[in-house]
C-alpha cells in the first residue's frame, strides 16, 4: 500500500496503524491527520478515492491530498458547533425552551424542551410516525414540519435516545430561526471559510465538479481481521433486525435510505448524516475548538468548549440499546466509543469516520474513509488509530 502524506516524529504508530488498517481491516481508501497542541502532527492518505466501481467510476482513481468523503454521523460533531457559536455570540440561550425561537416545535407536548435537550439527544423524537423520503428529507421544510408535529415518544427531559436522523431537522430549523440563514451556509461563512476547512453540509456546484469527492461503499471485513470482527450483543442484534423498535425507526426516518453518492443527497443540508470532507479539516476543526491552531484561528472559548465537553447525557440509550454519554452534540469517550481519554469529545460516523477533540492532551483528530463498514460507534480501523495515536502521546 502506497501512504502518502507526513508524519512528525514520535507519531509514527499511528501510521504503521494506518497501514495495518489496509492490510488487516479491510479499508479500500482513508485519510487520517491529528493536530496537537496546534501543530499538525500526522496527514496521511492512501488507496482509492472510491470504493467500489461502477459506470461512473472504475475504482482505480488514487486517493490524493485533498481527496474528501461524506463521513455520515460525524457530521453532527461539526454541526453542533454552530449553535454553540450562536450561543456563545448571545444569540441563542442553551437553557430556553426550543418554542421560544421555533414556536411550532411546542405542539404535541414540547413545550418544556430545552435547546440544550435539543443538542444531548433528550428531545424524544427520535422517530417519526411515517418516514420521510430522500426528495421530503432534503427539501428543508418537510422535515422540521416532521419533528415539530411529532408527539415525543417518551417524556422529554427524563432520558436520551439518540436521534440519528431527526438531528437534521432539528438542528437546521432551530439555526434558521435564529438567524435567518442555514446550518451549513453559517458553517460555511463563519467557521470553514475563516479556517480554511474542506468541510461541507451541503456541497457546493463548485465542488462536486472538481473531481474530488470519491464514492463510498458498504464493505465487508476480510477474512485476515479474524477476531476484529464486531459482534454486537444479542439485544443490540435483536434491536436493529426489529422493524417496530425504536432503534429501527429511529434510522428509518429518512425511508428508504438515500443513495449517498447521489448529486442531489450530497448538495443537500442534512447536518446529522451528509457533512462531506478532509481527515485533515476535522483534525483541523475538532483542533480549533480547544485552542487556538497554526494558522491563528479558534471556534470556541474556554467557556463554550467546557460546555461541549460536559456530560448532559448519559446511561442506556433508548435507540442504540447500550450505554452511550453525550455533551452538548458530541459523544463523549465511554465504552460504546471509546475516545482518546475521559477529557475527550466528538462525534463517530456509522461506517467508520471519527473525529474528536482532547483539551487535555491537545489533541484534534480526524479519520475517514469509503469502504463503510457495519460499525455504529466503535469502527476497528478508527479505534486501531485511536490506541496507535495514544501509545505516541
Amino acid at each position: 500500500m502506497d501512504i502518502q502524506g507526513v508524519v512528525a516524529e514520535g507519531f509514527e504508530p499511528v501510521r504503521d496503524a494506518f497501514v495495518r488498517n489496509f492490510e488487516v481491516l479491510g479499508d479500500r481508501g482513508a485519510a487520517v491527520a491529528v493536530y496537537r497542541d496546534g501543530r499538525k502532527v500526522v496527514d496521511l492518505w492512501g488507496g482509492t478515492r472510491d470504493a467500489d466501481g461502477d459506470a461512473d467510476a472504475d475504482g482505480s482513481e488514487p486517493w490524493t491530498e485533498d481527496t474528501a468523503q461524506i463521513v455520515r454521523s460525524a457530521t453532527k460533531g461539526v454541526a453542533a458547533a454552530v449553535p454553540l457559536l450562536l450561543h456563545q455570540r448571545g444569540l441563542l440561550d442553551l437553557d430556553a425552551p426550543v418554542g421560544a425561537y421555533w414556536p411550532e416545535f411546542k405542539a404535541g407536548g414540547k413545550e418544556r424542551i430545552l435547546v440544550r435537550d435539543l443538542l444531548a439527544h433528550r428531545a424524544g423524537v427520535p422517530a417519526l410516525d411515517r418516514g420521510l423520503t430522500a426528495a421530503e428529507a432534503a427539501d428543508g421544510v418537510s422535515g422540521p414540519h416532521a419533528v415539530a408535529a411529532q408527539h415525543p415518544l417518551w417524556e422529554p427531559g427524563t432520558g436520551h435516545g439518540y436521534h440519528a436522523q431527526t438531528y437534521s431537522w432539528l438542528l437546521s430549523e432551530l439555526v434558521l430561526r435564529v438567524t435567518g440563514r442555514t446550518l451549513g451556509s453559517v458553517l460555511a461563512e463563519d467557521i470553514a471559510e475563516p479556517l480554511g476547512l474542506d468541510f461541507w453540509i451541503g456541497l457546493p456546484d463548485a465542488e462536486a465538479h472538481a473531481g474530488r469527492v470519491g464514492r463510498v461503499a458498504p464493505v465487508e471485513p476480510p477474512e485476515s481481521a479474524g477476531m476484529l470482527r464486531t459482534r454486537p450483543r444479542r439485544n443490540v442484534s435483536e434491536a436493529y433486525a426489529d422493524p417496530a423498535s425504536l432503534t429501527r425507526r429511529a434510522f428509518a426516518a429518512i425511508d428508504p435510505l438515500p443513495d449517498e453518492n447521489a448529486p442531489a443527497y450530497r448538495a443537500a443540508e442534512l447536518p446529522a448524516s451528509n457533512g462531506i470532507g478532509t481527515a485533515r479539516a476535522l483534525a483541523h476543526f475538532y483542533g480549533a475548538t480547544i485552542g487556538v491552531v497554526e494558522d491563528g484561528a479558534r471556534i470556541f472559548t474556554p467557556a463554550t468548549t467546557a460546555i461541549a465537553a460536559r456530560e448532559h447525557s448519559a446511561g442506556p440509550d433508548r435507540v442504540l440499546v447500550v450505554n452511550t454519554r453525550f455533551g452538548a452534540g458530541y459523544m463523549l469517550h465511554g465504552p460504546a466509543s471509546p475516545l482518546l481519554t475521559p477529557a475527550s469529545f466528538g462525534h463517530p460516523g456509522r461506517g467508520g469516520s471519527l473525529g474528536f477533540a482532547d483539551p487535555d492532551a491537545g489533541i484534534g483528530f480526524g479519520y475517514v474513509t469509503n469502504a463503510l463498514a457495519k460499525s455504529v460507534t466503535a469502527d476497528p480501523r478508527a479505534q486501531a488509530l485511536v490506541r496507535a495515536l495514544k501509545s505516541a502521546l
